[in-house]
C-alpha cells in the first residue's frame, strides 16, 4: 500500500507515471492540434460542423473514464486498465495515420481512441492518489507536476505534428502528412508503453488487489464486446450532431444523480467533502467551456485573424503554423507549474496554503483576464491581422487559470471523495469536464464567420466581439464563484474536522 512507501519508493513509482502520462498526452495532442483543420482543409467540413465534431470527441473523451474507472476498481485492476488503454490508444492513431481520405474512417479512428482514453485517463489519476494518499501537501505539489507531465508531452507533441504535416505535405503534395503526423501519435504510445513494461517494478507497492488477480477468459471476452459496442456507439454519436447533444444531456443527468445518490447514502462524516467535490466539480465545468475555445474558436482565430510572422522591435524571428500556437498553453505549464508546486509545500510549512476554493477563483480571476486579451487584439491588428503576441500574452493566462482549477482536479476529488468511490468518481468528474467542453465547442460557433466573409478585416471584429463577451461572462464567473466561497470554506473546515485524528 502507498502509505508503507518510503519516499524513494514514491519517487520512483512517480517517475513511471509521470513518463507514461507524458507520451499518452504526447499522442493525444498532436492528434488533437490538428484534428479540427484535417476535418475544414482536409474533408471540406464546415467550421461549425467541424466545431461540433471535435467538442463531441472532447465530451466522449472525458465520458468514458467513468466506465474505465469503474472498470479499474471493480473487475480489472488500475495498472491493468492503463496498459490496455494504452494499447487501444495506440491502434486509434494508427488508424488515423493510414491514407484513407474518408469521414468514416475518421469517426471510427476517434471512436478508437476515445474508447482507449477510458481505461486509461481515470485509473491513471487513481494511480496517483494511492502514490500520495494521506498526504495533502505532497499530493497538490504531484498533481501540479504531473499536470506538467501532460504538458511537456503536449508541447512537443504540438509543435511536432504541424511541422510533419506541412513538410511532407510540401514535399509529395498529396495530403500524406496529415497521416504522417498522426503516425507520429502512435509512435509516441509506443514509447509510452514501452517505457511503462520496461519499469513496472516500481508501481508494485501501489498495486490494487485486482491487480493481482489473474483474469477468466469470460471476463476477457466480455471487456472486449463492451469495447467493440463502445466503438460503435461512439462512432455513431460523432456522425449525427443531434444524437451527441442528446447524449450529452444523458450524461449531465447522470453526473448529476450519481452525486445526489452518493452525498445521500454515504454517513454523515463524508457528505460535506462529496458537497465540496460536487461545487467544485460544477465550478471546473463551467472553466471547462472557456478551455474548449483553445480547439475551437481560438483555433480558427488563429487560422483567420493571427499574423503568422513572430516578430520583435521590427526583427523577424519565425513562422508560425496556425496549429502551433495550442502548443503555448503547455509551454506556460511548463514554465508556471514548477513555480506553483513550490509556492504550494512553502506555504504549507508556514500553514498559510490557499484552500483549494481560493484557487479556483484565482484560476476563474486569471482565464477572464486571458479573454480580455484576446478581445482587445483588434485594438493592435493591421490589415485584419493581430500580432502573434496577443496570442502569447492569452495563452499565459489561460495557463495559469488551467494549472489553478484543473490541474488540482485530481487531487481535489481524491481529497474529499472516500477512498471506495475514487477510481469511479474520479471518472464522473472526467465526464463533467467533457460536457462543458462539448457546450464549449457548442457556444464558440456564436464566432462562426459567414460564408460570405472571406477576409480578415471583416472577420476580426466577429472573433475579437465574441472574446469580449466570454470575457463579461467570466466577470460573471467570478462574482459567482466569490458568492460561494464562504460556504465552500465552511464545508471544508467540517470535512477537516470529521476526518481529523481522535
Amino acid at each position: 500500500m502507498s502509505t508503507s512507501m518510503t519516499s524513494p519508493q514514491r519517487r520512483r513509482a512517480f517517475t513511471t507515471l509521470f513518463m507514461v502520462e507524458m507520451w499518452e498526452r504526447f499522442g493525444y495532442y498532436g492528434m488533437q492540434a490538428l484534428i479540427l483543420y484535417y476535418m475544414i482543409q482536409r474533408l471540406g467540413f464546415p467550421d461549425t460542423r467541424a466545431n461540433l465534431v471535435t467538442s463531441a470527441a472532447a465530451a466522449l473523451v472525458y465520458a468514458t473514464p467513468a466506465i474505465g474507472g469503474l472498470i479499474g476498481d471493480r473487475w480489472l485492476g488500475t495498472q491493468r486498465c492503463i496498459r490496455i488503454g494504452a494499447v487501444i490508444l495506440t491502434a486509434g492513431y494508427a488508424l488515423l495515420a493510414l491514407p484513407v481520405q474518408s469521414e468514416s474512417f475518421l469517426m471510427i479512428g476517434l471512436s478508437v481512441v476515445i474508447v482507449g482514453n477510458g481505461f486509461f485517463k481515470a485509473n491513471a489519476g487513481n494511480l496517483l492518489s494511492r502514490i500520495y494518499q494521506h498526504n495533502t501537501a505532497a499530493l497538490d505539489s504531484a498533481s501540479t507536476l504531473y499536470y506538467m507531465a501532460v504538458n511537456i508531452g503536449s508541447t512537443l507533441s504540438m509543435l511536432l505534428t504541424p511541422w510533419v504535416n506541412d513538410a511532407v505535405n510540401a514535399r509529395y503534395g498529396s495530403g500524406l502528412g496529415w497521416h504522417a503526423a498522426f503516425a507520429c501519435c502512435a509512435l509516441g504510445l509506443l514509447v509510452g508503453l514501452a517505457n511503462l513494461m520496461a519499469t513496472r517494478h516500481t508501481l508494485h507497492h501501489v498495486r490494487s488487489a485486482l491487480d493481482q488477480q489473474p483474469v477468466s477468459f469470460t471476463r476477457w471476452a466480455m471487456l472486449l464486446a463492451m469495447s467493440v459496442a463502445l466503438v460503435a456507439f461512439s462512432t455513431l454519436i460523432l456522425s449525427y450532431t443531434q444524437l451527441a447533444a442528446l447524449v450529452v444531456y444523458a450524461l449531465a443527468l447522470i453526473v448529476l444523480v450519481t452525486f445526489v445518490v452518493l452525498i445521500l447514502r454515504e454517513p454523515q462524516a463524508s457528505r460535506a467533502g462529496l458537497l465540496i467535490a460536487a461545487i467544485l466539480t460544477l465550478q471546473t465545468m463551467l472553466f471547462f467551456i472557456f478551455y474548449q475555445q483553445m480547439f475551437t474558436s481560438l483555433n480558427l482565430f488563429a487560422l483567420h485573424n493571427v499574423d503568422l510572422n513572430a516578430s520583435l522591435f521590427g526583427l523577424s524571428l519565425w513562422r508560425w503554423s496556425p496549429a502551433q500556437f495550442q502548443a503555448l498553453d503547455p509551454i506556460w505549464i511548463m514554465l508556471l507549474s514548477p513555480l506553483l508546486a513550490w509556492g504550494y509545500t512553502a506555504l504549507e510549512r508556514r500553514h498559510l496554503g490557499l484552500p483549494t476554493p481560493v484557487k479556483f477563483l484565482l484560476g476563474f480571476l486569471a482565464i477572464t483576464a486571458g479573454f480580455a486579451v484576446f478581445g482587445s487584439a483588434r485594438t493592435f491588428a493591421h490589415d485584419g491581422l493581430a500580432s502573434s503576441w496577443v496570442m502569447v500574452v492569452g495563452y499565459g493566462f489561460f495557463s495559469l487559470s488551467e494549472l489553478l482549477i484543473s490541474g488540482l482536479g485530481i487531487a481535489m476529488m481524491s481529497r474529499y471523495i472516500p477512498a471506495h468511490h475514487r477510481g469511479f468518481m474520479i471518472g464522473i468528474y472526467f465526464v463533467a469536464t467533457g460536457l462543458a467542453q462539448y457546450a464549449g465547442g457548442v457556444i464558440a460557433n456564436l464566432a462562426s464567420v459567414p460564408a460570405d466573409i472571406d477576409n480578415a478585416p471583416l472577420s476580426l471584429p466577429i472573433y475579437s466581439g465574441f472574446f469580449m463577451k466570454m470575457c463579461l461572462t467570466g466577470v460573471g464567473f467570478c462574482v459567482l464563484v466569490a458568492v460561494m466561497l464562504p460556504w465552500l470554506l465552511e464545508l471544508q473546515r467540517r470535512h477537516a474536522f470529521a476526518h481529523s485524528s481522535p
